[in-house]
């Protein structure tokens, strides 16, 4: 908590300096109209939309530290809420510079956006980024995703990228904070190639570097039930990946087919030095295919990532809860997490008895570790909890599963008596 304080101060802080370079470079001081107060405000919305987007980046860039410090579950609503506040602040700028200077040239709307577009350099290409940030924002929305394929949706993202190239060429073509200043220049040069630099180096250059380092190829896969298959990735020294139970990769088997693509999932099994297993369920073209993946298929892995370890455990005594391939990490931590016979309780809920999957593995994993392991099937209460685990409230309780699952087992989990810090969630969703 104390380093996602400090995180936030840094960002705050930078904000800060954002706002110090504007009011140096002009600011208030050139206000002294209604034009100029609109053109004012649209200039310093501007500037703190740039800032606020290459935060999103850097919230998902896989920057280890930030990871230790927040956990990705957090990370992810955090970038959720900082790209509305981005588009927010981007349409602003828009809205307000186009009304500054449309009152100031005293000409209508639609003359001064054609001035605008045709008369200042960078505007038509600031206009087709905006574009695609709202477009990247509209892709990440609930309704949206559910209609949206996982390759769908990166490929999407994958224009936030553009999108800020195009704004930065805009930013120092145009932004009079800029003009003779080579000291805001060079601070908004720092910030943007410090962002690039951390997404080379953590996105492309850790993954690619790791994955040579520990020859990470396919062992085998095991078929577990109808439509689910375990992967056995082997490789020289995996111990010094230092990965645990709870944790997950970003995946990218090199077939022919699919080597373009990378998906995140979990390990199903804690990691021993030798291999590392995920165990998926078929949901689409990309899961459906790891079936008939070869042995020997090269992998590049990143990660890996989040806090849903056994290290974030505060109390002697534990719940894992679990909803349909969410089990996956669980059943990772009920292997690793320590605690002797009655200090682990297991729910796992599935709507059909086909949906639970490695049955057998977690309950000879409760009867070694003397742990209780409910199963629930079909449609049930999420306060039913209770009758299950009597003295939940006096748990760490550990829960994995869909959005809609985990935000009903959280709310009832409060009801229940659960504090916020005892609660642990890892969401399975893009």
């Amino acid at each position: 908590m104390i380093g996602a304080w400090l995180l936030a101060l840094l960002a705050l802080a930078n904000a800060a300096v954002v706002v110090a370079l504007w009011l140096t470079t002009g600011g208030v001081d050139d206000i002294h109209d209604t034009p100029s107060l609109l053109t004012g405000l649209g200039r310093v919305t501007g500037l703190l939309g740039a800032y606020v987007v290459l935060l999103e980046l850097l919230l998902l860039a896989r920057l280890p530290a930030l990871e230790r410090a927040v956990g990705f579950d957090r990370l992810a609503a955090w970038h959720r809420r900082n790209g509305k506040a981005a588009i927010g602040l981007l349409l602003a700028h828009t809205l307000l510079i186009t009304a500054g200077y449309t009152v100031g040239d005293r000409i209508s709307l639609p003359a001064e956006v054609s001035r605008l577009i045709g008369g200042y350099p960078g505007v038509i290409t600031a206009t087709a980024g905006l574009a695609l940030l709202i477009g990247v924002t509209v892709s990440s929305l609930a309704w949206a995703r559910r209609r949206l394929s996982y390759e769908t949706w990166h490929f999407v993202h994958l224009y936030a990228y553009l999108a800020v190239a195009l704004a930065f060429s805009h930013q120092l073509a145009t932004g009079t904070e800029f003009v003779g200043r080579p000291l805001a220049r060079a601070y908004w040069y720092a910030l943007y190639l410090g962002t690039l630099g951390a997404l080379v180096a953590f996105r492309v250059a850790a993954p690619l570097l790791r994955s040579w380092r520990h020859r990470l190829r396919v062992a085998r896969v095991v078929q577990e039930a109808p439509g689910v298959v375990s992967v056995e990735i082997a490789g020289r020294r995996l111990e010094r990946l230092h990965a645990r139970a709870g944790q997950f990769f970003s995946w990218r088997f090199l077939t022919r087919d699919r080597w373009w693509e990378a998906h995140p999932f979990s390990l199903s099994a804690v990691p021993d030095g030798r291999r590392l297993r995920i165990t998926v369920k078929e949901l689409g073209d990309y899961t459906a295919a790891l079936k008939s993946i070869p042995p020997g298929t090269r992998v590049i892995a990143e990660g890996p990532f989040g806090a849903f370890t056994a290290a974030a455990r505060r109390r002697p005594r534990v719940a894992l809860i679990a909803g349909g391939v969410g089990i996956t990490p669980i059943r990772a931590l009920l292997e690793d997490m320590p605690g002797g016979p009655g200090d682990i309780a297991v729910v796992y809920r599935a709507l059909r008895p086909d949906d639970v999957i490695l049955r057998a593995e977690l309950d000879e994993l409760a009867r070694r570790r003397g742990a209780d392991v409910h199963y629930v099937v079909g449609p049930r209460d999420a306060d039913d909890l209770l009758s299950l685990v009597p003295d939940i409230a006096a748990r760490d309780v550990f829960v994995c599963g869909s959005p809609a699952m985990t935000d009903a087992i959280r709310a009832a989990l409060r009801r229940a008596g659960v504090s916020q810090r005892h609660i642990f969630t890892e969401r399975f969703a893009f």
